[in-house]
């Protein structure tokens, strides 16, 4: 990573300006910013909890009959947690990282180093990858489709590094139903709770409003990264029209998003010291009884568009 571009921790309010006009640059700018608090702010870790939560949705869209995969690649990395929690469920042996995000590879590749994983990381445009043909078992990415401008063009590009016969897997990408009542929840959540902690009596609860300033403007930064929202039915047309063959998307959560986005919302916007751990568990419990109510139930019951998140598979011929 030596030659690699150096992260930049904060935008300037001239470069947020400029990344409303260029979503590459919003993506990089955004992405520094978070990485450091990224983990803690998307209640990321690498224990059982997300291992579970990762190899869940792996296998809900592909299966496990190829396990282990001796070397994938994952778009978009973030801090790893995707690629991270696959290797240590035993989906993947060895690992490689791509972001447009400087600050966001050295996270990944630290918290791979602190795990104890082999894993590389590169600087990368998931659009022009900067490996040779046929090079991956398997590339992965979670929540990433929805940031790349030309999707076909990263499509065939993943299916360039792709070996024969190997697969990708991408989980976390917001489909067009889900995106709109997960916004508007979000908003509503976050106008109720910055106003009703103007109270006096609740104002031990409000963050200080530099802090609340600063989240506005990621907020700003995050709608211009935020580039996609997904049909499944046409996403597995791209990825078929790109040339991948035995594809299949899938959709999760409906409840547990209608549930999941205020809960998130709320915490972003009181100090994190309020909340604890009693409040972290009821979270979790709460989230994982919706997502088996998803599953078990409402899977059955309501049409695969309307779910919030889409995942989708698929593999490169022989």
């Amino acid at each position: 990573m030596a030659s690699d571009p150096k992260p930049n921790p904060h935008a300037s309010a001239e470069e947020v300006e400029a990344a409303w006009k260029d979503p590459k640059l919003a993506n990089v700018l955004y992405h520094d910013w978070e990485a450091g608090t990224y983990d803690e702010k998307w209640s990321i870790s690498y224990d059982e909890r997300c291992i579970s939560y990762a190899t869940g949705r792996f296998r809900a869209v592909a299966g496990e009959r190829d396990w282990p995969y001796e070397h994938a690649l994952e778009l978009g990395c973030g801090t790893g947690f995707f690629l991270l929690n696959l290797m240590q469920g035993g989906v993947i042996k060895r690992g490689s990282v791509t972001d447009l995000s400087p600050g966001m590879v050295e996270v990944a590749v630290r918290n791979a180093e602190s795990l104890g994983l082999e894993v590389d990381g590169r600087v990368a445009d998931a659009e022009t990858l900067p490996y040779d043909d046929d090079t991956f078992d398997l590339v992965v990415g979670h929540a990433v489709l929805h940031h790349i401008p030309d999707i076909p063009a990263a499509m065939k590009e993943i299916l360039r590094v792709l070996k024969p016969g190997g697969r990708f897997v991408f989980a976390g990408e917001p489909t067009k139903i889900g995106d709109f009542y997960a916004r508007k929840l979000g908003q509503l959540t976050w106008w109720v709770t910055t106003n009703v902690t103007k109270l006096p009596v609740l104002n031990g609860w409000r963050r200080p409003q530099e802090e609340l300033d600063e989240s506005s403007r990621a907020a700003a930064l995050e709608a211009v990264v935020d580039l996609h929202t997904f049909d499944p039915h046409e996403l597995e047309r791209t990825a078929r029209a790109a040339g991948a063959t035995e594809v299949r998307a899938v959709t999760e959560e409906l409840a547990a998003a209608l549930f999941g986005w205020p809960v998130r919302t709320f915490e972003a916007a009181v100090p994190r010291e309020k909340l604890g751990f009693g409040w972290g568990m009821f979270a979790y419990r709460a989230w994982q009884r919706l997502t088996w109510l998803d599953e078990n139930l409402l899977s059955k019951l309501a049409p695969r568009n309307v779910f919030y998140n889409v995942l989708i598979t698929g593999t490169k011929p022989h």
